[in-house]
């Protein structure tokens, strides 16, 4: 693997807001304004293929799909063939598919399970032979706001359109009145307009308060009469212990029993990521699952380099790292419910220190979200490392049962 090139994601969302999958790319590719080579591309495969070693690759992705850029050649090669054929769609031009030898290795592909996703099919007219090969159609969103997406009127049940560089909120909805799949880039961390505060819930205020007792070492039938408020809240910490696995040899049923399996400070782990995950809101899904990833990224590249405690906290600065937009309010509001150590609140108000450049490193793995090489470097953190703690904290996110 490079020690030069760093992965970045964007994700890819259907009209609901719900991530489908993720567009992985190079930093400083495509959406830099640069063509990726073939050469770029091929490595590329391999480290994402390297990452999904195992016998259950597809169970892994957990149905989200990986979007790679791909050229002839790539598709030719044997290793995209490492990669689960049901989770992974290789971008291709019409020009691509213009070659016949391209075409029949596109195919093959297909009748394997892979999806191809055809990239600039605005001009793309109805009963195009293409779309019987293709998965994927991509077009751009046009500049007359509310206009038709020529793309639209070419989706079937064996074709989806996928629309790109989208710019706001509202060319967003355009796409979803239309039923439209759309590559959204950072536009998750921008706030819609006029939007309302929501606030704390009623189970975040229960989960808050299960915080406060496990930082005080309260006794655990404390800890169990507070839980027992909130039934689905239980099930759903109980879900989430399980669903990653933790080699405990038992499932774990009770707050009782994952004390005494896990302790104290992992549990306060869990149920900092339940309290990110129990937001409600229509844009929710894509900032919770983006403050997973970043809270396991940040945790995997702290191994080594912090004290496993410090790790853990880790952890938390990336699960609390979206709670501000989660919620609709100041993160400085935020904290003042909150009490965390001087370290992570600093992390979370200026990304800076002990914390603070783990996240900002988990946060430039998100496409156009800061520079990469520089934090990793003053990290002293290599660009191997660190994707493969952003392709295992991507997996371990999906993985996990939300």
């Amino acid at each position: 693997m490079s020690e030069l090139k760093f992965i970045v994601r964007e994700p890819l969302l259907n009209a609901a807001q719900q991530i489908l999958g993720y567009e992985l790319s190079w930093f400083g590719g495509e959406q830099g304004g640069g063509m990726a080579s073939d050469e770029d591309l091929l490595e590329l495969v391999e480290v994402v293929a390297a990452q999904l070693q195992g016998s259950d690759t597809a169970g892994q992705l957990n149905g989200s799909l990986l979007f790679l850029e791909a050229t002839p050649a790539l598709i030719a090669a044997d290793v995209v063939r490492k990669l689960p054929a049901k989770n992974t769609v290789f971008r291709l031009t019409v020009t691509d598919l213009a070659d016949p030898e391209t075409l029949k290795a596109a195919s093959a592909l297909r009748q394997r399970g892979y999806g191809i996703s055809l990239r600039g099919a605005d001009a793309l007219k109805t009963g195009n032979p293409l779309l019987q090969v293709v998965s994927h159609i991509e077009g751009r969103l046009s500049h007359e706001q509310g206009a038709a997406i020529p793309i639209a009127a070419l989706q079937s049940a064996s074709v989806k359109a996928v629309v790109r560089k989208l710019s706001s909120w509202q060319e967003y909805d355009v796409c979803a009145l239309q039923g439209l799949h759309a590559f959204i880039g950072n536009l998750y961390l921008t706030p819609r307009a006029n939007a309302e505060k929501k606030g704390w819930n009623a189970a975040q205020i229960i989960i808050l308060q299960l915080m406060e007792m496990l930082r005080q070492n309260a006794d655990i039938r404390e800890l169990e009469e507070v839980l027992k408020r909130d039934a689905a809240l239980s099930y759903k910490l109980f879900r989430y212990i399980n669903s990653v696995g933790f080699g405990l040899g038992a499932e774990i049923q009770s707050l009782r029993h994952a004390v005494t399996m896990l302790g104290y400070s992992p549990l306060y782990r869990w149920l900092s990521l339940l309290l990110a995950t129990a937001s409600t809101g229509s844009h929710a899904a894509v900032l919770m699952q983006t403050a997973i990833v970043r809270g396991r990224f940040a945790e995997l590249a702290g191994q080594g380099i912090l004290p496993k405690n410090e790790a853990e906290n880790l952890f938390v600065v990336g699960m609390f790292s979206l709670l501000d937009r989660l919620l609709g309010m100041p993160m400085e509001e935020v904290l003042g419910k909150i009490q965390l150590a001087e370290p992570v609140v600093q992390a979370l108000l200026t990304r800076d220190g002990m914390y603070g450049p783990f996240l900002a490193l988990a946060e430039a793995c998100e496409q156009n979200n800061g520079n990469i090489a520089a934090l990793a470097d003053s990290l002293f953190i290599s660009a191997r490392q660190v994707n493969e703690a952003h392709l295992a904290a991507l997996l371990w996110a999906q993985a996990l049962k939300i």
